[in-house]
């Protein structure tokens, strides 16, 4: 089966020259396997010479725990090392006993015979093995489960949507594909499965090998139970405010091992904690985050044991949150809220403007108080609205279609 185009390489390739050695992170099962192998696809494309290596083969990982060495003469000897640069691309390189001193070597000494692309399943077991002295020597990328666009691809759809959709019944279909697209998320299997059963039961795998390996065997986390309880709490308070004492108690665990498996939570790409947008720093870091997941079928599944029949406020925002992270950093990503509990649900730093952005089911007949207040307060520009039914409009109010988000970027 022909692989599918994920946006990830157009930005990869931008980094094919220089010497850097390119790392793909990300949780399980989100494509990183696939995208090495479209890379290759590309390279080969391009004229270029590559060789992929799979670290799950044990004779090619005792290969290269030996040392840059013996990878440069196996490489030699199979006749894949001449006068043009060889991009080596590894997956699973959190199998080796010392990566940091393997891809610092080559890196550091072997960059005009070698360029190395590499990945790995486990993005906790990546970050505890890499070390402060590959700074400088590699560029990372972070691989999320599709975005609505990829989706598309997945399912065979070919509705442009980088250019305005306005046929009626474009948009129809559009809203069915996205409302599917939140109840069940974006990890690539689930895309391509047609049956919900085998939906719900790959999402069910994903995570039971999520807590067997990255919690139980890398986190070295020990209280699963209660590790568990601590999962399902979340996901069931999408886009709430983080109130770690309140968790505590829900979960019998202390403070400091909630803000630990936080910690680990974030570290494996499950969840990520939005901070709130304010002009001081020091103000910032004590107002409570806010809680969102990168696959809304995930937290369906861990908070509510199946997936929903229905798109909920809470669910959209979510799913906007992991299209927006796709695009732009955790640093120009943030919530607004006053202590008088006006809220807009997301601040977006592009470039010199300020944007914020709220999320609504349906378009609501009046302009938002609190987006207007904002938009005042903070002299920000296109007040953004994005909904799925636009069946009223306000006045002044950028009104869009979650597949429009683009719109703001180009």
């Amino acid at each position: 089966m022909a692989l599918i185009q994920r946006d990830a390489l157009t930005n990869i390739r931008k980094h094919y020259k220089p010497e850097d050695v390119i790392v793909i992170h990300g949780a399980r099962q989100v494509g990183k396997t696939c995208l090495l192998k479209l890379i290759a696809e590309d390279l080969t494309a391009l004229g270029l010479t590559c060789h992929y290596i799979d670290l799950e083969d044990f004779r090619m990982l005792d290969l290269l725990n030996k040392g840059p060495e013996e990878v440069l003469s196996y490489l030699k000897q199979k006749g894949l090392l001449d006068e043009s640069r060889l991009f080596l691309l590894v997956d699973e390189i959190q199998y080796l006993d010392n990566p940091t001193n393997l891809l610092k070597l080559i890196r550091d000494h072997y960059s005009k015979e070698l360029k190395l692309i590499v990945s790995g399943s486990s993005s906790f077991e990546i970050r505890s093995k890499f070390k402060n002295s590959l700074a400088g020597r590699t560029v990372d990328f972070e691989l999320h489960p599709l975005s609505f666009m990829e989706y598309l691809r997945f399912i065979n759809c070919n509705i442009q949507i980088r250019t305005p959709v306005t046929s009626p019944s474009l948009i129809e279909e559009l809203k069915h594909h996205y409302t599917e697209f939140v109840l069940y998320g974006g990890y690539p299997r689930v895309a391509l499965e047609t049956e919900l059963q085998e939906k719900e039961r790959y999402i069910t795998q994903i995570i039971n090998t999520y807590v067997r390996k990255d919690i139980r065997d890398l986190a070295k986390v020990r209280q699963i139970g209660k590790f568990n309880k601590l999962l399902e709490i979340l996901a069931s308070r999408c886009g709430t405010l983080l109130n770690v004492s309140k968790l505590s108690s829900y979960s019998g665990l202390s403070r400091q091992t909630v803000n630990d498996y936080l910690f680990t939570m974030e570290q494996t790409y499950v969840i990520e904690l939005l901070r709130p947008f304010c002009r001081s720093i020091k103000t910032e870091l004590f107002k409570m985050p806010k809680i969102f997941f990168y696959d809304t079928g995930l937290a369906s599944i861990l908070g509510e044991r199946g997936f929903r029949k229905k798109v909920s406020g809470e669910m959209l925002e979510n799913s906007i949150f992991a299209e927006l992270r796709k695009i732009v950093t955790r640093n120009n990503l943030n919530y607004w809220r006053t202590k008088d509990d006006q809220e807009v649900d997301f601040i977006l730093r592009q470039h010199d403007s300020i944007i914020p952005i709220e999320v609504k089911v349906s378009a609501p007949g009046r302009y938002p108080a609190a987006l207007r207040y904002f938009t005042r307060h903070y002299n920000s520009q296109e007040p953004t609205l994005v909904v799925l039914n636009k069946t009223n409009s306000a006045e002044g109010l950028n009104l869009i279609y979650p597949w429009e988000l683009y719109t703001l970027f180009l």
